[in-house]
């Protein structure tokens, strides 16, 4: 659903969060249309600015300085996000293929995920080099390649394959910064750097003046420019050239050669000589109407350009109007790229260069020039305006067909009752998609359904039931049905049990019956593959049509008796570990006001798809006293549950909780989750309130989580090697947080330690 109550009728996906994208969902976010949902796949949540890399790497930008923050941006648009990768694509049945989720479907595609560097004709260069792009990968290299500079003593060769822009600025970027920061270490650096160019000068696309100013800057700089060089081959610690010479390098980067990803071509669609996807001039695919590109992976035949993030960023406008126009089945329109563009070059120390055409400018003045546009385009896209409420419109003129605006009318008939069941016919292919775990103590389950599901309980064993039920946080419905279905196997695992059945109850919104089926069958499929790890078998459920996408689980587990862990039971002495981090409930309400970073969500969203069940059974194998998991009343709500049902005390040492980030910004700046209030209650367990109510973290224990980790007691001898263990099962968080009291008059439970 889109605005409430308006139906989804057709699906845009984008793939990739390049420059033309974040146009795209910015124009869309601003005036989006009725009825379309859109969907943004891609491999990162922080894009890179291409034109800030250098000054990043100069030192002038920080990480986010240089980056769109895709997470808020798509929030803002209304768009989905799907954190993955394309692998592939059927443009027959409209699907994409991802690495790790289901597919996904589409009405209109766009496609905007830059170049790879081309190694296919150099060989070693896929093993030896530094490639620039994706620049995501260059920034990790990059963050490598210092240290190993400094460690050396700033003792290096370094080489930059390619002389265009890109080359230049890199290499004169990186000495300017290498140099400082061999200064700052205390020794002179003794830097060596080789530019290597296949043409006879540097620059070879933009004037002379600018070739000219360079060329001789490069001299002053003690640059090596070989010129011209063509690399033919690679090894560890040096390259080849045509020409017969070769150059001993510790580092190498490559900064030439763009290669695009093989799967356009081998879905099909139509490409050039170098895999690139060929375009009209309406940015659509020759081959495929419903495609469109933009950026590097594109290939404009009416109107050929070199791959530079200029152009990418120019065809972000007229990209969103065609998008808007196909969907709304109009024609698109020609977009037809400028001739000459602006081009501004900085050379490493906040001086830069201005050209267009034979035009001419340099200095000082033209770096902050340089810095002003360069600034205000990413606040374009990380200074978002305020959420607000969009009330439900009607769907915009011409998106849905005949077909589909009867099936529309039909809608506003809905009954409730049975009659909001979702049909049979979608719920039987979305079940056709699953494999359910199989039990040899199901007697009735999905594979013969029946008006109710049969399962046997093996002698000598207890059962234990749970539920848990809640609304989508994120809006992708694969990672909803994993986040839920941690969340409900929460409870089972920390009574020291182990899953055997599940029954679904889940609510899908309403829509048309292919879109409903689809996110049904998203759903269903990351939550299925949470239980079969956990073999547990799905054995049937509810489905129904409602306002907003809804899901949870009906558990049964499986315990010895003499095994079950419950909340009391905790011995004074005991030391208090805490499995995962918190800080869910701030970050998602920060993520829905536009106010989380992109890198703190994905963060959330990975210690919330991390199972509690292996933790569990560590903390057995290490003699646990008592277990909860800290879910909807927070850390304190919980901790007092189990203080309680002990007969306890206990002490929190505030500065060992860990934490999740960003959680402690969110919580600084006053956003909290809806149920913050109610929890903050519980504060009157707390001793010494006054002095604790002013430590930073103190917010987060009142913090409502989902699918968090397990509160547990461990004996004192024993915490130190569970706590070792759980970190190398990949529970990277885990602390020691406090230490079980004895029964105390204090009429508060809790001590803070700040």
């Amino acid at each position: 659903m889109q605005n409430g109550s308006t139906p989804v009728v057709k699906d845009l996906v984008l793939i990739g969060g390049g420059h033309s994208h974040v146009t795209v969902l910015k124009q869309f976010g601003m005036r989006p249309v009725p009825g379309v949902r859109l969907t943004l796949i891609c491999r990162d949540v922080h894009t890179p600015y291409s034109g800030m890399l250098p000054g990043f790497v100069a030192g002038h930008y920080d990480y986010d300085d240089i980056h769109i923050d895709l997470g808020p941006l798509a929030r803002f648009a209304g768009a989905r996000l799907y954190h993955d990768e394309v692998i592939g694509l059927d443009p027959v049945n409209r699907r994409i293929r991802c690495g790790n989720r289901p597919d996904v479907s589409y009405d209109v595609l766009s496609i905007n995920t830059g170049s790879t560097p081309d190694f296919s004709q150099v060989p070693g260069a896929d093993k030896f080099v530094v490639p620039v792009k994706p620049i995501h990968n260059f920034l990790s290299r990059w963050e490598r390649l210092v240290p190993r500079v400094l460690a050396a003593r700033g003792v290096a060769r370094i080489g930059v394959v390619g002389a265009g822009a890109g080359g230049v600025e890199l290499t004169l970027a990186m000495q300017c910064r290498l140099g400082q920061l061999c200064q700052e270490a205390g020794y002179q650096a003794q830097l060596t750097f080789h530019l290597f160019s296949r043409t006879e000068t540097v620059l070879p696309t933009h004037n002379r003046r600018v070739q000219a100013t360079f060329q001789q800057l490069l001299v002053a700089r003690g640059v090596h420019v070989h010129a011209p060089c063509r690399v033919t081959r690679l090894w560890e610690n040096g390259l080849g050239c045509e020409d017969g010479s070769t150059h001993e390098l510790e580092e190498i980067l490559w900064v030439t050669n763009a290669a695009a990803p093989c799967w356009p071509a081998d879905a099909g669609l139509a490409v050039d000589a170098h895999g690139f996807i060929r375009l009209n001039d309406a940015l659509q695919s020759v081959s495929h109407a419903d495609i469109f590109a933009a950026g590097d992976v594109a290939a404009v035949e009416t109107h050929p350009r070199e791959k530079a993030g200029v152009f990418a960023v120019r065809q972000g406008p007229p990209l969103a109007r065609n998008l808007r126009l196909v969907l709304l089945g109009q024609p698109p329109q020609p977009f037809t790229p400028q001739k000459q563009w602006l081009s501004l070059i900085s050379t490493g120390d906040k001086y830069a260069v201005a050209s267009r055409g034979k035009w001419f400018l340099k200095g000082r003045l033209i770096w902050r020039w340089k810095d002003w546009i360069d600034r205000r385009f990413m606040d374009r896209f990380n200074v978002l305006p305020e959420m607000r409420e969009t009330p439900a419109v009607d769907l915009a003129p011409g998106l849905a067909d005949a077909d589909a605006m009867r099936e529309i009318s039909a809608m506003a008939m809905r009954c409730g009752g049975c009659g909001a069941k979702v049909g049979a016919t979608t719920l039987d292919r979305a079940l056709a998609k699953l494999q359910p775990v199989q039990r040899t103590d199901v007697v009735v389950g999905l594979d013969h359904p029946d008006d109710a599901a049969v399962v046997e309980v093996p002698s000598q064993k207890v059962m234990v039931h749970t539920v848990d039920f809640f609304r989508a946080l994120v809006d992708d419905p694969y990672i909803f049905g994993k986040i839920a279905a941690q969340h409900s196997l929460g409870d089972i695992f920390a009574m020291g049990a182990e899953g055997q059945t599940a029954l679904a109850i889940a609510t899908v919104p309403y829509g048309l019956e292919q879109k409903t089926e689809d996110t049904l069958s998203q759903m269903l499929q990351g939550a299925e593959e949470v239980l079969h790890d956990a073999g547990v078998a799905l054995v049937g459920g509810h489905t129904s049509e409602g306002a907003e996408l809804s899901l949870g689980f009906a558990i049964n587990g499986l315990a010895e008796r003499a095994s079950l862990l419950r909340k009391g039971g905790m011995q004074p002495g005991d030391r208090l570990i805490l499995t995962k981090p918190l800080g869910t409930g701030t970050l998602f309400a920060a993520e829905m006001r536009l106010k989380a970073k992109g890198r703190w969500v994905s963060a959330a969203l990975a210690s919330m798809l991390l199972s509690n069940r292996t933790a569990a059974a560590c903390l057995r194998r290490h003699g646990v006293t008592a277990c909860t998991d800290v879910t909807g009343f927070g850390l304190l709500g919980h901790l007092v549950e189990m203080t309680r049902a002990s007969q306890v005390g206990a002490c929190l040492d505030l500065s060992q909780l860990p934490v999740l980030d960003g959680a402690e910004e969110t919580v600084a700046a006053g956003i909290f989750s809806t149920l913050q209030p109610q929890n903050v209650r519980l504060r009157r367990a707390i001793r010494d309130l006054d002095a604790a109510a002013q430590a930073p973290r103190y917010p987060l224990l009142f913090d409502p989580q989902t699918a968090g980790g397990l509160l547990a007691s461990v004996p004192p001898n024993q915490a130190t090697a569970c706590l070792a263990e759980l970190q190398a099962l990949g529970y990277e968080y885990a602390a020691v947080i406090g230490t079980v009291e004895q029964h105390s008059d204090h009429l508060e439970p809790i001590a803070l330690l700040i």
